[in-house]
């Protein structure tokens, strides 16, 4: 059974440009590799062939999965968020009890989470702890260094 994987309209719309990128640059990469070690001779003992057929099925296989994550992949529409509690796609401003740090998170599926750009996945403890929150309430999350205390204090789009 395929798995349903949801995205927002930016991060579908940068799976459709790798993919799309991987089909004609990298397609045409690979042929010229492939045309230049050809070129070199006896194919039976030609290891840069070799290598070039083996890079080709690497790509293929790899344009193969991304059409299948875009096959089932779902827009997730921000429009209807209920900001009245913490869902996916929530920006939270939470402050950290225990270093008393405030911090924004978007709570974003787990394909599109980057903890750097503030994205994280609503199947990660900080994510889950912070999931049906309001504001207000004070969620505490189990997380690998102990127990973190976070209080949420506004919730938007």
């Amino acid at each position: 059974m395929a798995k349903i994987s949801y995205y927002t309209k930016e991060g579908l719309d940068r799976l459709k440009k790798e993919l799309n990128e991987l089909k004609t640059k990298g397609r045409h990469d690979i042929a010229q590799q492939i045309a230049e070690a050809r070129d070199k001779g006896d194919l039976s003992e030609n290891a840069e062939y070799d290598a070039a057929k083996d890079a080709q099925g690497l790509l293929e296989m790899k344009i193969s999965k991304l059409e299948e994550v875009l096959g089932n992949a779902r827009v997730l529409d921000d429009s209807n968020i209920d900001t009245s509690k913490v869902a996916i796609l929530s920006t939270v401003k939470v402050k950290n009890l225990k270093v008393n740090k405030v911090f924004d998170y978007m709570l974003v599926s787990e394909e599109e989470a980057d903890v750097r750009s503030g994205r994280i996945s609503v199947k990660s403890p900080i994510g889950k702890g912070l999931l049906g929150k309001k504001v207000g309430e004070v969620a505490e999350i189990e997380v690998p260094a102990g127990m973190i205390k976070f209080e949420i204090l506004e919730i938007s789009r």
